[in-house]
């Protein structure tokens, strides 16, 4: 009884922290200025959300691997939903590297894209909550190092992008300051329907469970979600568990992704039925301005 008081204590403390973070929103949603228009910039999306592509959160390009060893991919055409198209070459990459990829996402936005960006070690663990500790800095390094040492192909919408996730990045040893640059043929990618904007705070407070951030990520890319075979599920999310074993850990990382989005206030649940996996879960605002629309031309007669 006591864990479950605390428990529900928690959740309440958390629910009434995300309230706070939606009101600090309301008054003040973006955090700077737009640039001028012949500027390529990411959009400016507020504080609290990190984008990234739909194709990168439906795919196995940033897997729900185990640590460990990594399988070294060679121009390879990962699994992904129908209408996107990736071939990668390089180092497997998973769900921390997205971390940090979001992490220089987001403190690009506020520049030109495409220019460099300075940023010290410290800023950037401190994006992704994390502390600032030598194992720490070890890792991001060599995160850093993937995102830079890749190719990827991918066709999303209209557009295939051919290059880098990182153009290349530079660290002073000793003041720890990188200089990190992003090709801005990136920002097709970002157009108004191509990506979605990820809760950061229930992102991570799913650190250390690869399979439900990579699942709370897939669905929220989509505005209402459709049933999912498991097989398929385990096939996007790029695991290397046999399918058996999949279906077991399937149902923690779902009540996880449940748990972590009711204590901020983001409406997620779902039902396994058969071989089939049902969500249910709240649109957001752009998700829920693109629903209306899609209904709108359906009710549009026709000449």
């Amino acid at each position: 009884m006591k864990r479950a008081g605390a428990l529900f204590g928690r959740v309440e403390e958390l629910r009434e922290q995300a309230k706070q973070r939606a009101e600090r929103e309301k008054r003040d949603p973006l955090p700077g200025a737009p640039l001028p228009k012949n500027v390529v910039q990411l959009p400016l999306w507020p504080e609290p959300v990190r984008a990234v592509p739909n194709g990168f959160l439906r795919s196995a390009l940033f897997g729900a691997i185990a640590k460990g060893r990594r399988r070294y991919i060679d121009g390879e055409q990962l699994a992904a939903l129908d209408g996107i198209e990736i071939r990668y070459t390089g180092q497997r990459l998973d769900q921390g590297d997205l971390d940090v990829w979001e992490s220089v996402l987001h403190a690009v936005r506020l520049q030109e894209l495409g220019s460099q960006c300075r940023l010290t070690s410290y800023a950037l663990l401190k994006l992704m909550g994390k502390t600032d500790t030598g194992k720490n800095r070890a890792t991001l390094n060599k995160r850093i190092t993937r995102l830079v040492a890749n190719a990827v192909t991918i066709k999303q919408g209209r557009y295939t992008y051919i290059g880098g996730l990182i153009r290349f990045a530079v660290k002073d040893e000793e003041t720890q300051e990188w200089v990190i640059e992003l090709d801005e043929k990136l920002r097709p990618l970002f157009a108004g329907d191509q990506f979605t904007q990820i809760e950061w705070a229930v992102r991570h407070e799913l650190d250390g469970k690869p399979l439900a951030q990579w699942l709370h990520g897939f669905y929220a890319s989509h505005a209402k979600p459709f049933p999912m075979k498991v097989e398929t599920l385990l096939r996007l999310c790029g695991s290397e568990s046999e399918l058996r074993r999949y279906r077991q850990t399937l149902g923690d990382a779902l009540d996880a992704v449940a748990e972590a989005c009711a204590a901020h206030g983001e409406g997620f649940s779902y039902e396994i039925r058969g071989d089939l996996v049902h969500v249910e879960k709240k649109a957001s605002g752009p998700q829920r301005r693109h629903l209306a629309k899609q209904a709108s031309k359906s009710r549009k007669p026709r000449g």
